[in-house]
């Protein structure tokens, strides 16, 4: 199913994303959790409850056009991002492939919904676009195997856009990625999250990024260096995995800093990050005031 936080007037509510618009869960159902991170830890039953309102004729629902989304996960606790896990983003950059991820983060501050603004800081010139898949965790884990195991703690899938300000991300010596990631409104995601039994591969996804309609990066998580059991496995080592946590698998070829000349995000433009199966997040570029 396709699930989306929107914005009532009851405050945020998890929802069910349908073809005419999005059924409030709770309202509908006062058995359901109020918001994402409680749906995706709830018991089996409780999401399959959640599926199964799409054909209430009691939902309450509301207009696609009435509606405004926040970010799948609204609140998610932790927001790890992995660099350079596509083979042909790695060979674009001359960089070697990587042995092991390489690890970054952003904070909640960065985070913003499908259809709010891209806002370039005051304080840098070298802004970039970055279509990401992102995995959303459903179960908590801690030391999760590298194998087919490791699907079971993954609550589902949603677009990100690891928007990324270049001139900080590799000033001075040491090359402080995090600094350059997580400026205000440096992490869109959505619209929707799809869940792990509708969306069953996440190896086999399109990934396309369009900066103004034209096609800028255009490849597939078949390129993944490391996979999502790869990557759950490294991560739960060090933290424990917890139901809302999101984790940005890393950006395929055509960032507009290796382009010749650079193409960089400017005040007007509209980025869309499509990935299959999941739909279209789309945000618009501004200047912040």
């Amino acid at each position: 199913m396709k699930l989306a936080t929107i914005l009532t007037p009851h405050g945020p509510r998890a929802a069910l994303a349908v073809a005419d618009g999005y059924i409030d869960l709770h309202a509908t159902d006062p058995g359901l959790p109020t918001c994402m991170k409680a749906l995706l830890a709830a018991a089996p039953a409780i999401r399959q409850a959640a599926a199964q309102l799409a054909h209430s004729p009691h939902a309450v629902k509301y207009a696609a056009h009435t509606v405004r989304l926040l970010p799948p996960v609204p609140n998610p606790g932790k927001i790890l991002c992995i660099g350079l896990n596509y083979r042909d983003h790695a060979l674009e950059g001359g960089k070697a492939i990587p042995t092991e991820p390489v690890l970054f983060g952003k904070f909640p501050n960065a985070l913003i919904a499908h259809g709010e603004p891209i806002q370039l800081p005051k304080v840098a010139q070298k802004v970039d676009y970055e279509a990401e898949l992102v995995v959303v965790i459903g179960k908590t884990g801690k030391h999760i195997p590298n194998n087919e195991t490791a699907f079971q703690y993954v609550g589902g899938y949603t677009c990100g856009h690891d928007v990324s300000a270049r001139d900080w991300q590799f000033r001075g010596e040491e090359k402080q990625w995090i600094i350059g990631k997580t400026f205000d409104t440096f992490a869109p995601t959505g619209p929707v999250l799809v869940t792990s039994d509708e969306l069953t591969n996440p190896h086999q996804l399109p990934v396309q990024l369009r900066l103004n309609g034209t096609i800028m990066q255009n490849s597939n998580t078949r390129e993944f260096i490391f996979g999502v059991p790869h990557l759950l496995w490294y991560l739960s080592q060090v933290v424990t995995l917890e139901p809302g946590d999101l984790i940005f698998t890393g950006t395929p070829p055509g960032v507009g800093i290796a382009r010749k000349p650079p193409v960089l995000l400017q005040p007007g433009d509209v980025v869309e990050v499509e990935i299959g199966g999941i739909g279209v997040l789309k945000n618009p570029v501004v200047a912040e005031s």
